[in-house]
């Protein structure tokens, strides 16, 4: 095949063999490619995207994608390469023009907010909507300094795949111990019969029960301040989950 081919033939090099009309073909199926790997990344979700939007991931993709082919294969143009190049970067300059334009574009593009936690209870529809999953949330909250969920008044998953956690300035609530991480040490999960005298957290969403405090660590009018609490006592989570954990104001310190 080498043999065949001559050096710096400038007709082969800018053209190739393909008809002038090949030229509107590549626009055509450089704009289908890019719009459906901005769709699929979009479906995909944030959780890989680390610090990029799907709009400047699909970018990084295709200028990659469109300038390393001809950079060895001897059979691309690079007229036609150098035509997808300027295509990806016009149709991003437009979708970026659009975003900050519209609303509803940047909301296809670039997606929601997603609140995962609010006054120390997390959310398992949004973790679901996020596509992470407890563990996957505890993890980037120790990142954060983060002991245990009553800390956190509010936690949102970004557009770009970030976390953003706002906590108690002074004094927070007991929550759900997300330190250890349960692989290594979980939590203590009561038993059925034993007794336990404070608050208990919930092990699937970390909402509170017993010891006078529900959810922000506000009296609970269900149960009496630092009552005894026992398995038959344990009611079933609004969040469905029928095992309980002694809410701490710091697992580290087994408080």
């Amino acid at each position: 095949m080498s043999a065949e081919i001559i050096p710096f033939d400038w007709a082969r090099m800018l053209l190739g063999d393909a008809p002038p009309l090949f030229l509107l073909e590549i626009v055509f199926r450089t704009a289908v490619i890019f719009l459906w790997l901005v769709f699929l990344l979009r479906v995909t979700g944030k959780r890989g995207l680390a610090q990029l939007s799907p709009l400047e991931l699909a970018i990084v993709i295709g200028l990659g994608s469109a300038a390393g082919d001809p950079m060895f294969y001897p059979e691309v143009p690079l007229l036609h390469a150098m035509l997808v190049l300027a295509l990806v970067v016009a149709l991003q300059r437009l979708l970026s023009h659009l975003v900050i334009r519209s609303e509803h574009v940047e909301t296809f593009i670039e997606g929601l907010p997603v609140e995962l936690v609010r006054d120390g209870v997390m959310s398992g529809e949004s973790l679901q909507r996020a596509n992470l999953s407890r563990e996957d949330l505890f993890e980037r909250l120790r990142a954060q300094g983060v002991r245990q969920l009553g800390e956190v008044q509010r936690a949102y998953f970004e557009q770009d795949g970030s976390l953003s956690v706002f906590t108690h300035p002074h004094d927070p609530p007991p929550g759900l111990p997300v330190v250890p991480p349960w692989d290594l040490e979980p939590p203590r999960a009561l038993a059925p019969g034993d007794p336990y005298r404070g608050p208990l957290a919930c092990m699937g969403c970390g909402d509170l029960r017993g010891g006078g405090l529900h959810g922000t660590g506000q009296p609970d009018s269900g149960q009496q301040d630092a009552g005894q609490i026992t398995s038959t006592d344990q009611p079933v989570c609004t969040c469905g989950g029928d095992r309980w954990t002694p809410a701490t104001t710091d697992p580290l310190t087994r408080d």
